[in-house]
């Protein structure tokens, strides 16, 4: 009689057989999947790119807007909201929720994780938690937020920023981590961000 073993040498029983097959059967269609969005990224016009997007599971408010080279993981976790703004090559993570405001403005590769590895167990296995933007934020160029972070209405994190906790509103923060480096004077926005740039 064949013995299955998982990664670490665990015997698996029939039914931890079938359900890892499972698994991994949804991981390479997910696989798959994701690869036919970044395929989505390269075409320069904004209209067509959301309407797959949106058939991919993104769900977007209206007026929002994503750049071109995109690339996330589980799209259907994903909610853009109204007039908001994704910069080219930027990357957001669906494998938790990831809630993005209205009027919210995120820069061009910035990276937006709610995944990561327990560094502290023994399998190494992944802790996902859930990451929302509230209205009105603005995210600098090449910042990188990690998983749990919340960051408060008119909040400002400044270029290359690693947003570790979360930030309060109308806060601006900068720096690795992302510290408290001044205050927007703004409490009341209502702005619209405005179009996007056209073939970006």
């Amino acid at each position: 009689m064949v013995v299955l073993k998982d990664k670490n040498g665990r015997e698996l029983t029939r039914a931890e057989v079938f359900q890892k097959s499972t698994k991994r059967l949804n991981s390479i269609i997910l696989d798959f999947k994701l690869m036919v969005i970044r395929l989505f990224g390269h075409i320069p016009f904004h209209s067509m790119r959301l309407a797959l997007y949106a058939t991919a599971g993104i769900k977007l408010g209206i007026g929002a807007r994503i750049h071109m080279w995109f690339n996330c993981f589980d799209p259907q976790n994903i909610s853009i909201g109204e007039d908001s703004i994704i910069g080219d090559h930027a990357f957001l993570d669906g494998r938790a929720k990831l809630v993005i405001g209205n009027h919210v403005d995120i820069a061009s590769y910035v990276l937006i994780y709610n995944s990561q590895h327990d560094i502290g167990s023994e399998d190494f296995h992944a802790v996902s938690k859930n990451v929302e933007i509230e209205d009105y934020v603005f995210i600098g160029p090449r910042v990188t937020i990690l998983p749990g972070v919340k960051i408060g209405k008119g909040a400002v994190v400044a270029a290359g920023a690693v947003v570790t906790k979360d930030v309060k509103p109308f806060s601006v923060v900068g720096g690795i981590p992302a510290e408290v480096i001044g205050e927007r004077t703004i409490k009341n926005p209502h702005y619209r961000l405005g179009r996007a740039r056209l073939f970006q």
